[in-house]
């Protein structure tokens, strides 16, 4: 065996993940506020670039198809030149209407947080300054649902108040509004309830008390028998029991407040064709900054260490630039596939959604299954049938009628829905029975399968159901 060092020549070829690549994938999954984000820092970092003023970009618009053309011309070329004259030139975006009407929504203020709102009520209540700080006490401790979280010992201990004291100011909080809150338990957030409406009595107190879990489950006929009473009685008890409101504090949760959605595309139909419009004032419109362009085409007026600097945020303004393109570019092809393949959809509802997987819509535009994921992570399109997200038109499905016909997880969901809602309460259907009416509309699937999706879409056992 010979065993000696030489030195020789071998030619391979490797996938290099380089920065570029990592920062082009990266803005490909990110959603439109995270992008937005991430350009603002970006602008702070990189003096070579600046967000261009929104202007009327009608002509750019209509001029997609020229503009395209000439992205296609640049990518070829490696000249820096030649992608500033590009992006210089071309602003993607819809026009802002700077000039809409102010309205008095846009001065109202924040609504006040749960501990503001029983503050409020405690100083209207108590005047007793050892009572009020009693009070404060047991309202910095109710938690977001409204449930008071320390018991009254400990309470009684860090304010130095008797025990019977503490009782009587949280007997004060318990009438406070959200009606439920400061309560220890469910069960006391019922009973409080239940004792301000004035609608407590004892068939309904001993529900509570005792059958919670009979209750959630619907088994009306097991509280009745324990009871000793009917069953028609049982059952408006747990009616009444189901309009109260067991987290009574979300009322006034910071988390409430309405987020909007910003759609990164619109689907529309015009002369019977459907049409995707990218909704590009949604993304962040980047240029390179002139005066910095003008100073690099004349190195010799700064120094090599100044060259350098302006040369590397050169390249990183550029590649950003480029990325945010490409992310416009790959999202629309991967749009227009959906709308192509998900027409039924557009035109009749849900019931006609197709299945579809990853590697379909990869295939049709020529990416890898990863790109198509990234791409339709936290995106949104407004459709004629309302805003969903791209992830929503991906799923499975199964077996239909025709040799070749395979029906979506969610028309079936959707069909479930339709079966429920029309059937008798007094005899709900069974699931095999739902079973057999989906075979008759030639949908084949199992009875655990329509269990599984009975479950997903929230709708409660046959038992459950049943009302007498």
């Amino acid at each position: 065996m010979k065993l000696t060092n030489e030195i020789y020549l071998e030619q391979q070829q490797k996938l290099i993940m380089t920065a570029e690549l990592r920062l082009a994938i990266a803005i490909l999954q990110m959603s439109t506020l995270e992008l937005d984000e991430y350009t603002q820092r970006e602008l702070e970092e990189n003096p070579l670039l600046e967000q261009k003023e929104p202007e009327d970009h009608a002509a750019d618009n209509l001029g997609d198809m020229a503009g395209e053309e000439k992205a296609g011309e640049a990518e070829n070329g490696n000249s820096p030149e030649e992608w500033m004259e590009y992006f210089h030139d071309r602003d993607i975006g819809l026009a802002v209407n700077e000039g809409a009407s102010k309205s008095f929504d846009n001065f109202l203020t924040q609504r006040p947080t749960l501990y503001e709102h029983l503050s409020f009520q405690l100083n209207l209540t108590c005047e007793d300054p050892a009572e009020l700080e009693i009070g404060q006490y047991i309202i910095g401790n109710i938690d977001s649902q409204g449930y008071l979280c320390v018991d009254v010992a400990e309470i009684a201990a860090a304010t130095g108040a008797e025990t019977a004291t503490v009782e009587r100011v949280l007997a004060v909080v318990q009438t406070f509004h959200p009606h439920g809150v400061g309560a220890r338990n469910l069960k006391e957030c019922l009973l409080i309830q239940l004792h301000h409406y004035g609608k407590q009595n004892d068939l309904v107190e001993a529900i509570v008390n005792r059958f919670m879990d009979e209750l959630a489950y619907g088994k009306v006929t097991r509280i009745a028998q324990a009871l000793g009473t009917t069953v028609q009685n049982i059952q408006e008890a747990c009616d009444l029991i189901r309009t109260l409101d067991p987290k009574p504090g979300l009322q006034y949760s910071p988390n409430d407040e309405v987020k909007y959605i910003i759609p990164d595309a619109l689907v529309e139909k015009v002369e019977g064709e459907y049409v995707v419009v990218m909704n590009d004032s949604a993304s962040p419109r980047l240029v390179v900054n002139q005066l910095y362009e003008n100073m690099l085409r004349n190195p010799g007026n700064f120094s090599p260490e100044a060259k350098k600097y302006l040369e590397e945020k050169m390249g990183s303004a550029i590649w950003l630039i480029r990325s945010i393109e490409q992310r416009r570019k790959t999202l629309d092809k991967v749009i227009r596939c959906i709308v192509d393949i998900q027409t039924e959809f557009f035109d009749k509802g849900i019931k006609h959604l197709k299945p579809l997987n990853l590697r379909q819509v990869a295939d049709m535009i020529g990416v890898h299954e990863s790109t198509v994921s990234r791409a339709t992570s936290k995106k949104y399109i407004q459709t004629p049938q309302g805003l969903f997200e791209l992830k929503y038109f991906f799923g499975s499905g199964v077996e239909g009628s025709g040799a070749s016909e395979r029906i979506s997880s969610k028309s079936i969901k959707r069909m479930l829905e339709e079966i429920i809602s029309g059937e008798n309460n007094s005899r709900p259907l069974s699931d095999q029975t739902i079973v057999e009416i989906l075979k008759s509309r030639g949908i084949k699937i199992s009875r655990r399968t329509v269990a599984k999706y009975r479950q997903e879409i929230g709708i409660s056992s046959t038992t459950a159901r049943k009302r007498y």
